[in-house]
């Protein structure tokens, strides 16, 4: 199973950018499917985006699309997630994710390979 840790949330006004990261270590990038999910306290967690282990495709939530931009680096077990154009609404904690599938519109890790999660906040 792959570890996984994330970094890069913080505090941030609305209209601004950021950059979350997450390395894995246990097992390569590129033997899964990678991507990230966010939860608001009393809300259940929500897909982001993917990314496919070759990076040739990659999947948004409508909520973020044209905003967030997801990228892997294979050669660092890092992915990526680009956040632009930060609204209120994208506060949450962000946590990466591994092994994902896609099944009746819903995202969904296989063997539970989670992160800690990052905490974004964005201010109006």
């Amino acid at each position: 199973q792959v570890q996984l840790v994330e970094s890069g949330g913080g505090l941030v006004q609305a209209g601004g950018s950021l950059r979350l990261s997450c390395a894995a270590s246990g097992r390569t990038f590129n033997s899964y499917v990678v991507g990230w999910f966010r939860q608001v306290p009393g809300k259940e967690r929500e897909f982001v985006a993917s990314i496919t282990t070759d990076g040739s495709r990659s999947y948004y939530a409508d909520s973020v699309k044209g905003r967030f931009t997801i990228s892997g680096n294979n050669s660092k077990n890092t992915m990526y997630l680009y956040m632009n154009s930060l609204k209120p609404e994208d506060t949450a904690i962000y946590y990466c994710a591994a092994d994902l599938q896609e099944s009746g519109g819903r995202w969904y890790s296989r063997s539970g390979s989670w992160g800690q999660g990052t905490q974004v906040t964005v201010s109006s």
